[in-house]
């Protein structure tokens, strides 16, 4: 069997400023983008002959230009009608969040032109972030959709290879099935659903046990994605059926599997503490040990924020007393202060202005430091890779140490700041550019508390500035 593989991942934020253009995306291709598929040894079958296609990982950024995604949608169907002839499936590893300019949602559009090329009929395999946005048409253009169950996303790996697996059965074994979709008039953040929480665990649990029926080959809930105002936002319920037999069974699961979501919508909230700034603040400086994981949510890397935000720095150095606790950020982005270190040996004394002055948020901070580590960004949750330099300054006069990023990139792992110079367990308090903290940060934090901080990811939905999504719609409106 012949099966065409492809990856294209954008969490596009419209709150930043940047448009996300090629030399933002991570580009691979053939056996170098299986590389970084996460697919195991899935295919490592002799029967089966890959078309490795292109890995185009854009991360978190701002809204795609129309060219950028132009150039990965058509390098990814020009390769489905070179092998159109002789291909028997198709795998799409996809986010479901991106937003590309006169388009709307890049999987959306890609999908739909695959499928205009190959019919309805070639098996085609999607696996995806739950915090994406989904349609009924963008569905059922699919013949197996999944995402991943946890957040934060331990399982990536995981359900790429069942994803893998369900198409290779569906090739073998080809069944008329369509998945079945429902769509919630509920929106949230996922700084609102991590897994380890209710209700989401429950949801888990409920979706567990409704595989282990025979008649369902899979059930999923998504989030959705609410950094990009657009009507297709909000969260959904996919039901995949083992056999065309079974698909008014599916029907009639996914509405279950919608109620059951439906009726447990009060029970969303922030998981751990959760903190106005100056009182967030204040609960990191009391903790008695260390260290404290502070996350400044409102400049959420994991989410498309920049990562520039100097607020919470200017914050900590306006403090009267730090209580003895010296802190870490890690890690502030502004690509100029990386230039001009470049050649700033460690151990020097220098001056710089720090941030990128986009907003108020961003607003430089003139800083003596001396350079204590020069470092590249390394990769999380599997991806690796070289994500640009970042430079490890310490702050004269003040207890604070500051990771210096190159580029916009999320750090919520331990062997990200080692790469960078800088052990978390030195310092009394850890500033993070995270919404909900990671499992590394967490289990080694004595105390995580997230600040909802203002900025490009806003916690508070109600909040938001949204024109185009489906009303009425829970938190937004009381339904």
């Amino acid at each position: 069997m012949k099966i065409l593989v492809a990856k294209f991942q954008l969490e596009a934020n419209e709150h930043v400023d940047m448009k996300c253009d090629l030399p933002n995306v991570a580009l691979s291709y053939g056996r170098d983008a299986l590389s970084h598929m996460q697919v195991g040894d899935v295919f490592d079958d002799p029967d089966i002959e890959l078309v490795p296609v292109i890995c185009a990982d854009a991360a978190c950024s701002g809204v795609m230009k129309k060219t950028c995604f132009d150039y990965i949608e058509q390098t990814i169907l020009n390769a489905v009608r070179d092998n159109l002839r002789d291909l028997d499936g198709i795998y799409l590893h996809l986010h479901g969040a991106s937003y590309v300019e006169e388009i709307g949602s890049g999987e959306h559009h890609l999908v739909a032109a695959i499928r205009q090329i190959v019919g309805p009929y070639l098996p085609l395999a999607v696996s995806c972030d739950p915090h994406g946005n989904l349609t009924k048409e963008y569905v059922e253009n699919t013949t197996f959709i999944r995402s991943y169950r946890e957040a934060p996303h331990t399982d990536i790996a995981q359900t790429v290879q069942r994803t893998c697996r369900a198409l290779i059965e569906l090739i073998r074994h080809r069944q008329n099935i369509t998945p079945v979709y429902r769509k919630l008039p509920l929106i949230l953040g996922g700084e609102q659903s991590v897994s380890a929480d209710e209700p989401v665990r429950s949801f888990n649990q409920y979706m567990d046990e409704m595989e282990k029926d025979p008649r369902i080959l899979s059930a999923s809930w998504h989030v959705g994605y609410i950094r990009h105002d657009t009507d297709v936002a909000g969260c959904g319920v996919v039901v995949v059926p083992n056999s065309e037999a079974d698909q008014d069974y599916a029907e009639q699961k996914v509405d279950e599997l919608a109620a059951y979501v439906w009726e447990r919508r009060h029970e969303f909230h922030y998981t751990g503490l959760t903190q106005e700034p100056e009182e967030a603040i204040q609960s990191a400086l009391n903790c008695p040990g260390k260290p404290v994981f502070l996350t400044d949510s409102g400049d959420n890397t994991t989410s498309g924020s920049v990562g520039a935000n100097t607020w919470v720095l200017r914050q900590v150095m306006a403090l009267p007393d730090t209580k003895g606790k010296n802190f870490l950020f890690g890690c502030i982005t502004d690509p100029a202060v990386v230039a001009q270190l470049a050649d700033v040996p460690e151990g020097t004394k220098t001056h710089i202005r720090l941030g990128m002055d986009l907003d108020e948020l961003s607003r430089p901070v003139e800083l003596d430091v001396t350079v204590k580590h020069k470092g590249r960004l390394e990769g999380f949750m599997g991806y690796e890779g070289d994500y640009g330099a970042c430079v490890l300054v310490s702050v004269e006069g003040y207890p604070i140490d500051i990771i210096v990023a190159e580029a916009s990139h999320a750090v919520v792992e331990l062997h990200q700041f080692e790469a960078a110079g800088a052990h978390c367990a030195d310092y009394g308090v850890v500033i993070v550019k995270q919404g909900y903290i990671f499992p590394e940060l967490k289990e080694l934090g004595a105390l995580c508390v997230m600040s909802l901080t203002d900025g490009a990811t806003l916690q508070d939905t109600r909040r938001l500035p949204f024109k185009r999504i489906m009303r009425p719609m829970f938190p937004v409106d009381d339904i």
